[in-house]
C-alpha cells in the first residue's frame, strides 16, 4: 500500500482527488489538508509516501512549502498551467496533473508512480541482502556544529519539540534539528515504537504501562489514541 496525503486549498479538486484515490486498491488516503499548516502537521504524524500538492496555494506556493521539508514524500503536482511544473528529483517530483483532472490523467499518472516504488522497493531488497551481517546499530546526529555518535540501544525514548527532536540517553539529552518522521526513518523498527505524535519509545527500556502512559526510565510518557493499537500489537509479541 501506498499512504497518501491530499494538500490543496481547492475543495471540489480535493473532494476529486479523494474519490479518484479511493478507486485504486494500491493507494491508502491517510490525510488530506487545505493549508500547509495541516499538512506539516500530518506530515509529522504520519508516515507517507505519496502527496497530492497543489502549486497555487495562498501565501506560499506549492515549490515553496515542498522546498521547506528535509524529507518530503514523493510528489504529484496539481496546477492551473502545464508550463508551471518540471519534473525534478531533488525535491521528489514525479508527475503532476493539469486542472482540471480527469481519472485518465489521474491513473496515468499513478500507473507510472507505483512502478517507480516498485522500482525503489527492490533497490532497497537488494540494499539490506548486501548489508546482512553487517548491521550498524548506532547513527550520527548532527547538534550544533559538530556529529554526535549515538548507539540505538542507548536511547530511552525520543521528543518531538517543534522543530527539532531530543534523543534522551544516560549521556543526558542530544538535541538536534530535525523531524520526528525523519528520525523515526532511522531507527531499527524492531526496537523503536511511536506512543504520541511526539514520542517514539525504545521497548527495551520499558518499566512499565497501562491504557494511557508508558514509563521509560522512570519517565511516564503520554501514549495517544492513534497509536495505541499498533503499539499494543508490538507489546502483545513479547507479552507472557
Amino acid at each position: 500500500m501506498i499512504n497518501v496525503i491530499i494538500v490543496n486549498n481547492e475543495p471540489p479538486v480535493l473532494k476529486i482527488l479523494e474519490a479518484y484515490i479511493q478507486k485504486i486498491p494500491r493507494l491508502n488516503l491517510i490525510a488530506k489538508c487545505e493549508n500547509v499548516v495541516k499538512a506539516f502537521e500530518a506530515l509529522n504524524a504520519y508516515q507517507l509516501d505519496l502527496m497530492f500538492l497543489n502549486v497555487q496555494m495562498p501565501r506560499i506556493t506549492g515549490i515553496d512549502f515542498l522546498k521547506t521539508l528535509a524529507n518530503p514524500p514523493k510528489v504529484i503536482f496539481t496546477t492551473d498551467s502545464s508550463g508551471q511544473v518540471m519534473d525534478d528529483h531533488e525535491l521528489n517530483i514525479v508527475g503532476h496533473l493539469l486542472k482540471p483532472i480527469s481519472f485518465e490523467d489521474f491513473t496515468e499518472v499513478v500507473d507510472k508512480v507505483i512502478i517507480v516504488f516498485k522500482v525503489d522497493k527492490k533497490d532497497e531488497s537488494h540494499s539490506e541482502g548486501d548489508q546482512q551481517g553487517d548491521k550498524i546499530d548506532f547513527m550520527f546526529v548532527k547538534t550544533g556544529k559538530k556529529l554526535v555518535k549515538v548507539r540505538f540501544e542507548d536511547i530511552f525514548y525520543v521528543e518531538g519539540l517543534k522543530d527539532y527532536v531530543i534523543l534522551h540517553t544516560p549521556g543526558g539529552r542530544v538535541v538536534t534539528l530535525q523531524t520526528m518522521k525523519s528520525i523515526q526513518q532511522k531507527l531499527p523498527d524492531n526496537s523503536f515504537v511511536r506512543i504520541h505524535r511526539s514520542y517514539i519509545v525504545n521497548q527495551r527500556h520499558i518499566d512499565a504501562l497501562d491504557r494511557t502512559s508508558v514509563s521509560v526510565n522512570k519517565i511516564n510518557l503520554p501514549l495517544s489514541r492513534y497509536y495505541k493499537d499498533k503499539f499494543f500489537e508490538l507489546i502483545n509479541k513479547n507479552r507472557l
